[in-house]
């Protein structure tokens, strides 16, 4: 099966690709370890079942940045099997090394788009969680069009959640926290509920030590 949209469909992106120095050894992961952990971008619906070779509960994290907590918390979970999206290649390359360090066989991760992953490769109703934490803000309100959370994402991760399932986010944007609040509150979809506890980011913990207030958001896909 395929996931096909139209070419062209998807104008805005949610990031920009900076030219962030990769290191020796981040360019030697993705050479060497991307091969075994890392999942290609294609047009085909992935089958978790083989990839994990079992079945477990799915969760997608967006942005796993420099991999710490994403395989933190692969680590604490051996239960549920982790995909991480990542599209800048030092924070791809940390997370294999992180892979490889702390020896998690629940985790793998796809250099691309997330949303074009999840039109993509990922079945409906598939996903037991889809985690984004702290997601690019675009803090000028002309680029807030650029912020991933808008009401056709929030569509887009309903149909990917198997009912019960959840959608997790964090950001120490105030402004930007309103507005995840705003647009899965509105959706008939979601239901919001008290958040759960997940390891710190490194980010997260440079942010609050500058005194940058962190709000987390937790929306649970209702049943029908």
């Amino acid at each position: 099966m395929t996931g096909k949209r139209t070419p062209g469909e998807r104008g805005i992106r949610s990031y920009v690709l900076r030219q962030g120095r990769t290191t020796p050894s981040q360019q030697r992961a993705l050479d060497d370890l991307f091969p075994r952990f890392g999942i290609s971008f294609s047009d085909s619906f992935l089958d978790t079942g083989k990839i994990f070779e079992r079945t477990a509960p799915v969760v997608l994290e967006i942005g796993s940045g420099m991999g710490e907590t994403t395989a933190q918390i692969s680590v604490e979970h051996p239960e549920t099997d982790y995909i991480a999206i990542e599209v800048h290649g030092p924070g791809v390359g940390s997370l294999l090394k992180k892979i490889v360090e702390l020896g998690p066989t629940n985790l793998r991760v796809i250099r691309h788009d997330a949303v074009e992953v999840l039109e993509r490769m990922i079945p409906d109703a598939a996903l037991a969680g889809i985690h984004l934490f702290f997601p690019d803000p675009w803090p000028k309100k002309r680029h807030h069009k650029r912020r991933l959370v808008q009401p056709p994402f929030a569509a887009l991760a309903a149909r990917k959640l198997a009912p019960g399932g959840y959608f997790h986010a964090a950001t120490d944007w105030p402004d930007y926290a309103t507005q995840i609040d705003e647009v899965f509150s509105s959706s008939s979809s979601f239901k919001k509920e008290e958040p759960r506890k997940r390891p710190l980011t490194k980010f997260e913990r440079r942010g609050i030590g500058l005194g940058h207030p962190v709000r987390d958001l937790l929306f649970v896909r209702r049943q029908k």
